[in-house]
């Protein structure tokens, strides 16, 4: 057992005790212009704060976290989100950073998927399948800020509407994004979602943690993981699962015990993680969309103290360890990512949802509400 390991239990064990630094009883959310878009559309970012030193950046480009400011145990403050620090980055080459993912987020095989006996095909944009909803999903759109609160809870609500045939799905889909955090240091992220015909949707947030801090030489491999699943969904050579529920036990999918990421991110041993580079896989946390949330993973950065706890009322975690992070996008603070510098937990339905009946199933019907709500309780360990 390596030193990282060893740090698991004390780490994860701390992970409870959240910051105290006394602070307002009122969060406070504050709007400006963070860019213009090439058609000469204000891009706006609200900014989310509370008094215990936390903040949150939402940008309406993909309805996205572009910052998340963050003291660690001894008070330092930085930025625990990958991205750019400009619009630029964004619109030059967007990777997903802290966006929302939609219509369907993750894999659908081939782009092809059949709904009550007709077939329909979106953009294809990771090898031969679709990712996050083709090649314009809803992470590469303008949303709408339609409301902005201060107050014990400060929050910022965006809505898009997809209209009939985009990327090739069918209905027209209105979607609601909602962010808010706490004194309590809790950031939600609430999605809801309608639908005039039926179709399908699978909503999630794409935001990429290094709890060490942006521009960090530590990466996010050192990251202690704890999720709760007893079983993942493998894939083929592609990231498509196979249909089947395997049991983490005995394998470098069980994180039911707290453990370093970098542990046996390389460990090719295993053919999955030669299929992804690493993690890159659904963890099966439930069977169906659940009336309450559920903790879907705990996560902490031993050296700094920072960690969270993240809850959802979705079945499936999708976990990736960052793995195709090669040097050739330069982001904040001028830092070349490359592999393993940040991670991202989506918690959502399952990939390939609409081609495996046997999956919690992503159909959405008119009158029906589709809803993904997430909290990461963020907390610093002393």
């Amino acid at each position: 057992m390596n030193t990282r390991t060893r740090l698991a239990a004390t780490a994860l064990a701390a992970l409870a005790i959240a910051s105290t630094v006394p602070g307002a009883q009122a969060a406070d959310a504050k709007r400006r212009t963070f860019g213009t878009m090439p058609d000469g559309r204000e891009v706006p970012a609200v900014t989310l704060s509370n008094g215990r030193g936390v903040s949150a950046t939402i940008i309406a480009l993909g309805a996205s976290i572009q910052a998340l400011m963050m003291p660690d145990k001894t008070g330092k403050v930085e930025d625990v989100q990958i991205g750019y620090d400009t619009l630029d980055g964004y619109l030059a080459k967007p990777e997903f950073f802290g966006a929302t993912v939609g219509r369907v987020a993750n894999r659908i095989a081939k782009g092809r998927f059949t709904l009550d006996g007709k077939s329909y095909t979106t953009p294809t944009n990771d090898g031969p399948n679709s990712l996050h909803g083709g090649t314009k999903g809803s992470d590469k759109v303008l949303w709408e800020v339609t409301e902005v609160k201060s107050g014990p809870v400060a929050s910022v609500t965006l809505r898009y509407v997809s209209p009939d045939g985009d990327m090739g799905y069918p209905g027209t889909v209105t979607t609601y994004a909602t962010y808010s955090l706490d004194e309590k240091n809790q950031l939600t992220i609430d999605y809801r979602a309608t639908t005039d015909k039926p179709t399908v949707v699978n909503i999630s947030n794409h935001a990429y943690w290094n709890l060490a801090g942006v521009g960090s030489p530590r990466g996010a491999m050192g990251h202690i993981v704890m999720i709760p699943a007893e079983r993942y969904t493998p894939t083929d050579a592609t990231a498509i699962p196979t249909g089947k529920h395997v049991p983490v036990a005995g394998t470098v999918f069980d994180f039911r015990t707290p453990r370093a990421i970098g542990d046996r991110v390389r460990d090719a041993r295993d053919p999955q993680i030669a299929y992804g580079r690493g993690y890159d896989h659904n963890w099966v946390i439930g069977n169906a969309v659940t009336p309450t949330q559920h903790l879907m993973a705990r996560v902490v950065e031993p050296v700094s103290g920072r960690g969270y706890e993240l809850w959802s009322n979705q079945p499936g975690l999708q976990f990736y360890s960052g793995n195709f992070f090669n040097g050739t996008i330069t982001g904040k603070k001028g830092q070349i990512y490359r592999m393993g510098d940040a991670i991202v937990m989506e918690p959502q339905l399952f990939p390939d949802a609409p081609n495996q009946p046997s999956f919690p199933s992503v159909r959405l019907n008119p009158g029906q509400t589709y809803r993904n709500t997430m909290v990461y309780k963020l907390t610093i360990a002393r």
